[in-house]
């Protein structure tokens, strides 16, 4: 008796159990390591168009990682699958316009409007319903005119820039194409490392990052922020951030999972995050939502040979989550240095794979419907135009035009069809 317990602790006990869980805890850094190095940059864009103070965006930075890492380790453990979980990074595109022409307590209620919608949506269960009465086709033509102008951004700041400026682009660009080659997987944070290390060796940064603001560990505090409730603010904000959230990261993560072979309970998860994105947005979260790209980190054989395993990878990513945003404010002092070339270099490069998966959802599989077609070209049109109407933004209204054209145009194609039949 006393030999088994022995030998149930021995070293080499200990090391097999680490070296099982190892690669799925190594899988859940690496999709934080991308989440932090890739989508963050969008919303310190957004902070920097909203000119947010440095306590907002911090709090903003814990808000959504506490949200997501909350989550990710809960679902994690509780279904034991690897569910990754992360903000809404088509939201954070959403908002780099719209907080320049809000006020922040009114972005604030449209958060908590979106994030009690997607509540009620999940506990419901008319998710898949909902998904089901929107062509997806528009959804994802809406997704692809937010996140254009991202990509746009990377050429047009080099057109726009000085000769250093260019040539920073030109190199990260080059860089962001080798590591694509070499791995995938690192090519966005091999990108960063690449221009943050440009800029430091060209003297553009300057004694800057050894700043006392930057160089120390500072805890983050968190900071509540009132709601003011408007009608304009929830139209032109909190319905695109709802309508994002489901279609450009509900949607695809439970699509994740279910390509891993896995089945997920989607009303808890759903409901789950919708939950903590009402409790994290009165301190700037702007959403949380189950992750698409870094979830399929985390759900291949990369993260565990055995698939009933991988769900300590979504369990690791809630932890790394919990770490990183407890010291958001150090984050978002080391994040604020970086320049606007190469942040928006950056997000351009971390969201061509999501333009390009909307530009072939929206445009692609609609030439298939004659009816669709047409309705996500102009839905995909009016909200890559990226201005504003009456208050609402271009987002609403490229849905709501895709929609009128989308019941117009299938209306005819229908009496087309039956007078055909005849």
């Amino acid at each position: 008796m006393t030999t088994s317990h022995t030998s149930s602790f021995s070293p080499s006990t200990w090391h097999s159990a680490v070296s099982d869980v190892l690669p799925a805890v190594l899988a859940g850094l690496i999709a934080v390591l991308i989440s932090y190095a890739g989508p963050l940059l969008v919303v310190l864009q957004a902070a920097q168009k909203g000119h947010l103070s440095t306590g907002q965006l911090s709090s903003w930075v814990w808000a959504i990682s506490w949200g997501a890492g909350l989550s990710g380790l809960w679902l994690s453990w509780r279904y034991r699958l690897p569910v990754i979980c992360a903000w809404n990074t088509p939201g954070a595109a959403l908002l780099v316009t719209a907080l320049a022409n809000m006020p922040y307590s009114q972005a604030i209620a449209a958060y908590l409007f979106a994030a009690a919608g997607m509540y009620v949506v999940g506990v419901t269960g008319w998710f898949e319903k909902l998904m089901a009465a929107i062509p997806k086709s528009l959804c994802a033509a809406m997704l692809a005119g937010i996140l254009l102008r991202f990509g746009l951004d990377v050429f047009a700041t080099a057109s726009h820039g000085t000769g250093s400026t260019v040539w920073l682009i030109a190199a990260m660009f080059v860089c962001y194409l080798l590591a694509k080659r070499w791995s995938a997987r690192y090519a966005v944070p091999l990108t960063l490392v690449a221009g943050v290390l440009l800029y430091w060796f060209n003297g553009i940064l300057g004694g800057s990052l050894g700043s006392s603001s930057a160089a120390g560990l500072q805890w983050a505090q968190p900071e509540w922020v009132s709601p003011e409730w408007s009608l304009t603010s929830i139209v032109s904000l909190g319905l695109p951030l709802l309508l994002v959230g489901l279609t450009g990261q509900q949607v695809p993560g439970i699509a994740v999972l279910r390509s891993a072979q896995y089945t997920p309970p989607t009303s808890q998860l759903v409901s789950f995050t919708g939950l903590l994105s009402v409790l994290t947005a009165p301190f700037g979260s702007h959403g949380v939502n189950l992750a698409a790209i870094t979830a399929a980190i985390c759900t291949g054989p990369e993260a565990h040979h055995d698939a009933r395993k991988r769900w300590v990878a979504g369990m690791a990513c809630g932890v790394f989550y919990l770490l990183l945003g407890s010291v958001a404010a150090t984050l978002t002092a080391w994040f604020v240095l970086l320049p606007h070339a190469l942040t928006a270099t950056v997000a351009g490069i971390a969201l061509l794979g999501a333009i390009q998966t909307g530009l072939n959802n929206s445009l692609s599989n609609a030439l298939n419907t004659p009816a669709e077609a047409e309705a996500a070209l102009i839905t995909f049109l009016v909200t890559a135009t990226n201005t504003s109407l009456l208050g609402i933004g271009s987002a609403c209204w490229g849905l709501v035009l895709g929609l009128l054209a989308y019941a117009v145009l299938r209306k005819r194609t229908t009496m087309r069809a039956c007078s055909t039949g005849s």
